[in-house]
């Protein structure tokens, strides 16, 4: 981690247009940003949630490319989405939770005006996290799609296994037959392959999960192997839809015969947070593992 730098000009605003407590958040947080003297400028999206009648909005990347901070009010998915976009870029993204377990954003909706006071003091901190990559195997042919989260490979809505031959730099892993596969970098442990039997990976490990979506082969389970390998899937069935998806978001239909190649991508995303903060103090608190107070009772 390395300390956020103090001397912010202009801040990025991008909220989740879905969620309509969040009119009256980036109001508010347009105000406090405002009030130090500081410029700042939202997405089409978060200017016509708040009603910002007259101000013309810039695409998230396009905000990446001229903020110094970029700050992303909503829950996981907005931070996924925000993410995706400043790929590349190096601006930090602070997250502020309107979500539900909002496992990558620092604080909660309720603690904006502290947290911004801690970002203006130079308080906090900014994490590279690294980004994941997918591109079709034959090179050249389409742009590779970045994931924060995870990759994941499923069938359609015919309830069908799909066939999946797995490679790891060049050796075979395994065929999966099974509802689909997911591909999760260190940050995405806690999300879909958590939910499918995965195991919690800190963020700093440098490690891809492989784990399959309810295998017919009972013994398969996640299987870790280092961020730096590359890992071929190639689609073997031929009847069943299948699809692929970036953070959830980005949707592609696969074709039968089709490799794909997952890698390590050389951009990161930036998150802020707060000081006094770690990994395993989310996970006892979002997961409400034992010991998420700070007192606990004797037995």
């Amino acid at each position: 981690m390395k300390k956020l730098d103090e001397h912010i000009g202009r801040v990025g605003l991008v909220a989740n247009p879905d969620k309509p407590a969040g009119r009256a958040l980036v109001r508010k947080a347009l105000r406090a940003v405002a009030a130090t003297g500081r410029e700042v400028e939202c997405d089409p999206q978060t200017i016509k949630l708040a009603g910002l009648e007259g101000q013309t909005g810039r695409s998230p990347s396009e905000l990446a490319a001229r903020c110094d901070l970029l700050l992303a009010l909503g829950g996981d998915g907005t931070m996924l989405r925000v993410a995706r976009e400043a790929a590349g870029s190096g601006t930090p993204i602070l997250g502020i939770n309107l979500g539900t377990l909002g496992f990558l954003t620092a604080a909660p909706a309720s603690r904006l005006s502290p947290t911004l006071e801690q970002v203006w003091a130079g308080h906090c901190l900014v994490e590279a996290r690294p980004l994941i990559e997918a591109q079709p195997a034959l090179a050249g042919t389409e742009p590779a799609e970045v994931a924060l989260n995870d990759f994941v490979i499923s069938r359609g809505t015919v309830p069908r296994l799909i066939e999946l031959e797995v490679r790891v730099d060049g050796d075979l892993l395994t065929s999966y037959r099974a509802d689909g596969l997911i591909l999760s970098s260190p940050t995405g442990s806690t999300a879909y392959s958590l939910a499918a039997g995965g195991a919690v990976v800190t963020p700093r490990a440098e490690v891809f999960a492989l784990t399959p979506i309810c295998p017919h082969t009972l013994s398969n389970r996640s299987v870790i192997v280092s961020l730096h390998a590359i890992i071929e899937v190639k689609l073997r069935s031929e009847r069943v839809e299948t699809f692929l998806t970036a953070d959830g978001q980005v949707i592609t239909q696969l074709q039968a015969g089709q490799t794909l190649v997952f890698r390590r991508s050389r951009h990161a995303a930036h998150l802020v947070r707060l000081p006094g903060t770690s990994f395993f103090d989310t996970l006892r608190q979002k997961l409400n593992w034992s010991g998420s107070s700070t007192k606990i009772s004797a037995a």
